[in-house]
Order: C-alpha cells, then structure tokens, then sequence
C-alpha cells in the first residue's frame, strides 16, 4: 500500500512538471541582408546578452527566444555602414520576420 502511494505520487509529480515546462514557448527572429557581402556579422542584444548568428548568403536567423524586446545589430564590411534595429518584439512560439536589410554606403 506504502509503494502504491509512492507511485502514485511520482507520477503526479512527473505529469505536473512537464505540464509546467511546455508552457514555455520559444520564438526566434530572422532575416536576409543586402547585398550578400555587405555584412560582417549578425548580432542580437537583449539586456548585457548578446548571441551572434551564422550568416548564410546574408540569411541569418536566432531561435529559441524567449518573450521580449530585442535589438539587431549587423557590423558591416568596408565601404559599408554598421546598421542598428531596435524594438524587435518577439512574442511565444513566433518568429518576427525581419525582411531584407538593405545596408547602406
């Protein structure tokens, strides 16, 4: 009777944690930048965080964000010019299209 109560307890413990943790949702930002070889490299801030994303013929994408505000911050090849774009809303399970980032000379 003791170990059915014990059982019966874990599995009640289990169930309840993975019912917590898939309330977690994530969502990612992503983007292309123009033209192709402009860009050096694709960073993301958030706070004192900062995540560098692969470029892949100027695609880059950032996944597994959690809920909130974020700035992009794409350092540029010579002749062209740093870029900046802040307020990026990233809302659960979403993933904020950025479109073409055209950067500038």
């Amino acid at each position: 009777m003791k170990k059915l109560g014990i059982i019966l307890s874990l599995l009640i413990i289990v169930a309840i944690g993975s019912i917590a943790f898939k309330s977690i949702r994530l969502g990612g930002i992503m983007g292309r930048i123009a033209p192709v070889d402009a860009a050096a490299s694709v960073s993301l801030v958030s706070g004192t965080d900062t995540l560098k994303a692969q470029l892949s013929q100027g695609a880059f994408t950032f996944t597994n964000l959690k809920q909130g505000v974020y700035t992009v911050w794409v350092r540029a090849n010579a002749p062209y010019k740093d870029t900046l774009i802040e307020n990026i809303a990233v809302k659960d399970s979403a993933t904020t299209d950025l479109g073409e980032i055209k950067l500038q000379q």
